[in-house]
This record gives C-alpha cells, sequence and structure tokens, in this order.
C-alpha cells in the first residue's frame, strides 16, 4: 500500500511520454524532489531540495494517470533529485509494478542499500547510475564524501543479475581525458557506459561551465572504448 497522507513522498513531476529515459521502452519519468549532492551542472536544480515548492502530483494522481497509460507506454522511469533517499521508494515501486510496468531506476548511486534491497527484491528492471567524475575528483565534484558508497552500489551494479547502465555528464573545466581513463579502469567490465553531452538548462548551479565539441566528445569515446566496448556518446 502506498504511504498514508502525511508521509513524505514528494512527486515533484510527472513526464507523460519518454522514448528516451528508458531504453527499448516507452515510458512516463516520475521526478522525486531531494539530492544529497550539489552537482554544479545539475540540470534539475530546482529539484535538489526536498523542500519542493513547484507544482506537485499526489500518488493518487500517479496512479489514476498510470491506469490510463496501459495500453500506451511499458514502463514508469523514476528520476530525481534523488529517489533512493526516499525511504518510501519500495512501496511506490510496488504499487507501479502491481499495475503491470517495468520500472527504472535513475540513481546517482549514494545509498547502495536501498539499491541492494531493490534488485534483491526484484522490484526493479533497469538501472542508470550516474558516474560524476573520476575517483580522485569525485567527491570533488559532488560537493559531498560519498565515493565508498558509490563504489559499493558499482559493485552491486557489476556483480548482479540486474539490467544497468553507468552514465557520465561531461563538461568543462570539470572532465578531462584522464578523468575519463580512471573512470573506464574502476567500471572496466561493465555492461554499458554513456558519455553525455552537458547542455545547459538554464537552470544549472555553475554558469561557466561549457560543453565539450563533437571531436572531443569523440576522443572521450575512444578513449573509453578498448575497456567498455558497449560504449556510447549522447546528446551529441
Amino acid at each position: 500500500m502506498i504511504r498514508k497522507q502525511g508521509m513524505r513522498m514528494h512527486i515533484a513531476g510527472l513526464q507523460k511520454l519518454s522514448l528516451l529515459d528508458y531504453p527499448g521502452k516507452v515510458a512516463c519519468t516520475v521526478f522525486l524532489s531531494g539530492c544529497n549532492l550539489r552537482c554544479p551542472y545539475c540540470h534539475n536544480a530546482e529539484l535538489i531540495s526536498p523542500h519542493y515548492t513547484g507544482e506537485k502530483i499526489s500518488q493518487t494522481e500517479l496512479m489514476n494517470f498510470l491506469d490510463s497509460r496501459k495500453e500506451k507506454i511499458d514502463g514508469v522511469c523514476i528520476s530525481g533529485g534523488e529517489p533512493a533517499l526516499a525511504p518510501e521508494l519500495p512501496e511506490l515501486i510496488k504499487a507501479i509494478r502491481k499495475k503491470g510496468f517495468f520500472v527504472k531506476l535513475d540513481t546517482n548511486g549514494t545509498n547502495p542499500e536501498m539499491l541492494k534491497k531493490l534488485i534483491e527484491e526484484k522490484l526493479i528492471d533497469y538501472v542508470a547510475m550516474d558516474i560524476k567524475n573520476s575517483r580522485i575528483h569525485y567527491n570533488e565534484t559532488c560537493g559531498a564524501e560519498i565515493l565508498p558508497q558509490i563504489d559499493k552500489s558499482v559493485r552491486h551494479l557489476m556483480n548482479g543479475n540486474i539490467d544497468y547502465e553507468f552514465r557520465t555528464t561531461v563538461c568543462k573545466p570539470l572532465h578531462a581525458l584522464n578523468d575519463m581513463k580512471d573512470i573506464v579502469l574502476w567500471l572496466k567490465g561493465a555492461k554499458r557506459y554513456f558519455i553525455q553531452q552537458f547542455v545547459d538548462s538554464g537552470n544549472v548551479p555553475d554558469k561557466n561551465l561549457l560543453p565539450f565539441s563533437p571531436e572531443e566528445m569523440k576522443q572521450l569515446e575512444n578513449a573509453v572504448l578498448p575497456y567498455i566496448p558497449n560504449t556510447r556518446v549522447r546528446g551529441v
């Protein structure tokens, strides 16, 4: 049963149709507010605070929407913010799965215990985990000391049976070729990896960040491919 009125679950938004967020599926995307990181290139910066003041939807509204889309979408992507911070997340996912939908989780990997629980209880079908930067620059990029938790989540995915991807949004001056080389040594043998082009949504916290050129993105991809053959560039 989904939480009763008064319990904390911040559904900050709903994208009713996406052909991109869930690989191979027609999906909708649910956004939960609240994040424990402060990434300077965040494109959903308005969702960082758990006290999101924008337009929200209730869980009843979400469930009613899903009932109306059973013949039109295959899955639900749960994003944020950082959805794994919500203690009620498993119950929300159970309610979604009861309606027959596949579930994809977008996560920053800082709550490996929640990730492990969702995987072991077979509540999620696909995970997209952000890898923010090389290990040496990780905490600096995120504004938090969280590398041990990230590594645990990486191991949960790489050693488990869940379908997954890792992904890194790259921008100048936060990322360089040497960072990518460290990342691929860390993730060597991963199922799939995406290098994502930075796009300024107009709401990113750091206004001084710049995207890589298409040629530079190709150079980053070429550095990764020998270690993770299923590597692709997104957003170029």
